[in-house]
């Protein structure tokens, strides 16, 4: 049996679900993408190719090996999207949540049910129909956990509105001990350089105190300067627009000290180094057209 065990986002990591882009499908027709960036990347013409995917992430692969850290991956379904695994579930202390996605997503989560399988079963979650809730909006922070969300009354309007409210509530029910705090995130169909698809689009914790954060991904300022004042301005690594849509903010942490970023994130891995990180660089540039980076393609079951 798993022995599942996530309270925070930095705590040295021991096993994690890695997505594969193996049998990614053709490119996908303009109503079937689920976000902005892969809109704009299917009209340009220049919509990753699997080959490209394939070598990313054995990238970050050949990093977790180094780590010796234990690698899942989901069974490989032809023709199908399995790239960002943290949609899909998300791991709270022993429990592990089955994400409530986007319908047409439903054989991502049968591909990782060996994994599923192996965990207790009073510890395998499964939330009611009508929360919806997706492992990227979702992070376990010690005595906190953050949830981004999207409560307006257009929420069904948005393909890009993952998290509501009722799954907040039925997260907080879950865990009484907890204190849950949830942030309004921007949203839009058309604009990706407006819209904030999940909290780790626009924020992230860091070890060392240090966070990453973008202004711009939050709708109301009071839960920004929350976060501000939560971290400490000194702490923070403030990110614009350019480099959200860049997915900045998507790194991804194996421990206090150690962080996979993007190659190209010249700015902040050089800031993580001055903080006295260990960067551990790989090319995610092709997958980043997919509005996803580091972040989402892991699902973490276990750090110590």
């Amino acid at each position: 049996m798993l022995k599942l065990n996530v309270k925070n986002e930095t705590s040295r990591l021991r096993a994690v679900i890695l997505g594969t882009a193996e049998s990614n499908g053709p490119v996908p027709k303009l109503e079937d993408c689920y976000d902005p960036k892969s809109i704009e990347h299917v009209k340009a013409g220049t919509y990753p190719k699997e080959s490209d995917m394939v070598l990313e992430m054995e990238a970050v692969a050949q990093v977790f090996k180094k780590y010796n850290v234990q690698v899942f991956r989901p069974e490989v379904i032809i023709d199908c999207n399995q790239i960002f695994s943290r949609d899909i579930a998300f791991v709270i202390e022993d429990k592990i949540i089955r994400a409530n996605i986007l319908p047409n997503r439903e054989a991502e989560v049968r591909a990782i049910k060996y994994v599923w399988d192996q965990v207790k079963h009073e510890n395998r979650i499964i939330l009611p129909e009508d929360c919806h809730v997706e492992g990227g909006d979702v992070m376990p922070w010690n005595d906190y956990i953050f949830i981004g969300t999207y409560s307006g009354v257009d929420y069904p309007n948005y393909i890009t509105a993952r998290t509501n409210k009722a799954a907040v509530l039925a997260i907080q029910r879950l865990f009484p001990n907890k204190i849950v705090k949830s942030f309004e995130l921007r949203k839009s169909n058309t604009n990706a350089k407006e819209n904030a698809l999940h909290l780790d689009c626009c924020f992230q914790p860091l070890g060392r105190g240090k966070a990453i954060i973008h202004k711009n991904g939050f709708l109301i300022e009071e839960e920004y300067e929350w976060l501000i004042n939560f971290f400490k301005k000194q702490n923070i690594f403030e990110i614009t627009k350019e480099e959200m849509y860049n997915m900045n903010s998507n790194v991804f942490s194996i421990s206090e000290d150690i962080v996979i970023s993007e190659k190209n994130f010249t700015r902040l891995n050089n800031w993580l180094r001055s903080e006295g990180f260990i960067v551990e660089e790989v090319p995610y540039t092709e997958i980043a057209k997919q509005e996803g980076l580091l972040r989402c393609s892991t699902l973490p079951l276990i750090r110590d």
